[in-house]
């Protein structure tokens, strides 16, 4: 047998990878917890005084949800002098802008685009046609608890936040698909590590569903861009922070399939990866220390993970010769067999958790191969299709909030 001390490099490639794939799931969890907790701000929001508002609502083809959407936006609890909602429609072909329209005795505006360009450029046209000081964006499926704007723009008594996240959750009923559980439990975690971050430093990126800035800090997007990202990442490389408000609820659906969930995935980490690029000061350590730990371990190592997850198994199985080592090789070859028995049984594997959420572990990886694939061949399409079918929408009028009775 080859001596162990002939590949000393392949070993410590094996233990480099499988230490950050561990600090990616598991590490970066439990020292983001000790962190908040050790070096948390404490800066003490003010509701003395509110700032005006434009509520800003992207749309494409959304007729199944406008209506809903502004019947909620008129019921929020906020003055409705400090309050303009705008409908930024991406040249809807259906009935979004009629809808849109028929509000407009009650305030809301529509600003069209003549050609579809993407919720990018409909933003840049959007934004200067509103007045407010804070813009909250939001997507047209996202329905806001009444006090979800107060939430929002109380922080911004502090100079030093230039933008704040609402927390955004998916809607549970009885219905629930096994992409939309898997997706819920991914976000409950999600919302979780923005809790923790917000605490340390500042929460990594917004949320297109519910999310706020300064109206000084917007800046022109390009078709391709990620506003909820590069926004947030442009006012870091400012010298602002970012606030995560668990107390700014918002509820909207999951997509109702695991291809569906792919593809938006793909989208969205595309997209991500060219926004970190794009405002590349990010990641320099020296400017805003604490964002860049927690961008690192909470976005660009899960992006990179599938890089690492192959890298992982080639090299064990360089390394099988050893029985260490082959059972490292045995477990990963077991776990994606499993995600590929849940592919081949398709609707069978939703009777097993174990099946769907191993499914959707692997399957989410190779949404993020797919998507660094295509920003380095630059093929990041600016324009988006909602994920919702018309079952999902009818499920959405009987549905409960995950996590919240109604």
């Amino acid at each position: 047998m080859t001596p162990l001390a002939e590949f000393p490099v392949l070993e410590t490639l094996l233990w480099v990878c499988l230490a950050l794939i561990a600090y990616t799931y598991l590490g970066y969890p439990v020292l983001i917890s000790l962190l908040a907790r050790c070096f948390s701000h404490h800066a003490v929001p003010s509701t003395e005084s509110l700032p005006s508002i434009s509520l800003i609502i992207s749309a494409f083809n959304e007729e199944s949800v406008m209506e809903e959407k502004l019947l909620n936006s008129l019921a929020l609890d906020y003055p409705s002098a400090l309050l303009e909602i705008i409908v930024v429609s991406d040249c809807s072909e259906d009935k979004t802008d009629d809808i849109a329209k028929s509000f407009s005795e009650a305030g809301v505006r529509l600003v069209r685009q003549g050609k579809r360009l993407g919720k990018s450029c409909g933003l840049n046209f959007g934004v200067p046609s509103s007045s407010g000081t804070i813009l909250v964006f939001s997507d047209a499926n996202a329905i806001y608890e009444r006090d979800a704007l107060r939430q929002l723009t109380k922080h911004f008594s502090d100079p030093a936040v230039g933008y704040v996240v609402g927390n955004a959750r998916y809607r549970r009923h009885a219905g629930l698909t096994p992409s939309a559980e898997s997706e819920g439990l991914y976000w409950r975690l999600e919302s979780w590590l923005k809790q923790k971050e917000s605490a340390f430093g500042s929460v990594v990126g917004g949320d297109g569903a519910i999310y706020a800035i300064r109206r000084e800090m917007f800046t022109p997007l390009r078709p391709t861009d990620i506003n909820d990202l590069l926004n947030p990442l442009q006012i870091i490389a400012r010298g602002y922070r970012g606030i995560y408000e668990p107390a700014a609820v918002c509820y909207e659906d999951a997509g109702d399939s695991f291809q569906k969930e792919f593809r938006r995935k793909v989208r969205i980490i595309s997209r991500s990866i060219s926004a970190v690029f794009r405002e590349y000061k990010v990641l320099f350590p020296w400017n805003q220390f604490r964002h860049w730990l927690c961008l690192i371990s909470h976005k660009i190592l899960r992006w990179l993970a599938p890089v690492l997850l192959i890298a992982s198994l080639i090299f064990s199985l360089l390394l099988w010769h050893f029985w260490f080592y082959r059972m490292v090789a045995l477990a990963q070859l077991g776990f994606y067999a499993l995600g590929v028995a849940a592919w081949i049984l398709g609707p069978l594997r939703s009777s097993s958790r174990i099946f769907y959420l191993t499914y959707y572990f692997c399957l989410m990886n190779v949404a993020s191969l797919l998507a660094i694939v295509k920003f380095l061949t630059g093929s990041i399409a600016p324009t988006w299709e909602t994920i919702r079918g018309s079952e999902s929408v009818t499920q959405e009028r009987s549905a409960s909030p995950v996590g919240r009775k109604l």
